[in-house]
């Protein structure tokens, strides 16, 4: 099955949609399309169409149905194949994953983006048009606290769904691969977190996303290079 999935490269949530899509050995079924967010492609009517609020990424089928949302385009790339299984087959691994995953959004991927879009030039003048620095800078700190959070839980337990990889790991690794990228390191007391980022940019999923976006995602692994103050 061929589909279309419009994005930005480099940015958490269309990373999650590529890694996810590494993982189910489906990223040679998918034609990634670019929308140039920050001069506001987004914005124009024809991908208002598709996607009505105007985000990335949107998976777009074959018979025309449009699926915004990075976790219903990661459940139904979940369904296509059968291992490995991202979102958790029996009732208590799907309610654990997906507690994890909005947490991992709520603490990581969202509050760094508070970060990125108000605290920052973000995408620039034409889309932000209503900062909040305070805001932003709040988001930094929750950013913070959410690492923190996580160094707790990995420290006891190899994944965020105890000893299985899924879907709420790749949301957190792109939200702190993304805070690196705005020079956010991990703390240096979150060994347990660094460890367990260093393991995970080790996955096949994750150099095959790299490898098929190219030199537009302008992301990567950086280790502790920290400019703000932690």
């Amino acid at each position: 099955m061929q589909m279309k999935v419009y994005d930005y490269p480099g940015f958490p949530n269309p990373e999650r949609v590529r890694i996810a899509a590494a993982e189910k050995g489906v990223l040679g079924n998918i034609e990634f399309i670019t929308i140039d967010i920050p001069s506001g492609e987004g914005r124009k009517p024809e991908f208002l169409a598709k996607s009505p609020l105007g985000t990335v990424p949107l998976l777009e089928l074959n018979d025309g149905t449009c699926i915004s949302e990075c976790t219903a385009i990661s459940e139904y790339l979940d369904g296509l194949r059968g291992t490995p299984t991202l979102t958790g087959v029996v009732p208590r691994d799907r309610a654990v994953i997906h507690m994890m995953q909005r947490r991992s959004e709520a603490l990581i991927v969202d509050a760094i983006g508070a970060y990125f879009h108000h605290a920052t030039p973000g995408f620039g003048p034409l889309i932000e048009t209503n900062q909040i620095p305070a805001w932003g800078e709040a988001g930094l700190q929750r950013t913070l606290l959410g690492m923190r959070y996580f160094d707790k839980i990995l420290s006891k337990q190899s994944y965020l769904n105890a000893t299985s990889f899924s879907m709420a790991d790749i949301s957190l690794f792109t939200g702190i691969e993304f805070a690196q990228t705005l020079k956010i390191a991990i703390p240096k007391a979150c060994a347990a977190l660094v460890e367990y980022c260093e393991r995970l940019k080790e996955r096949p999923s994750f150099a095959a996303r790299i490898s098929r976006a190219g030199s537009d995602t302008g992301l990567g692994w950086r280790g502790n290079q920290a400019e703000k103050p932690l």
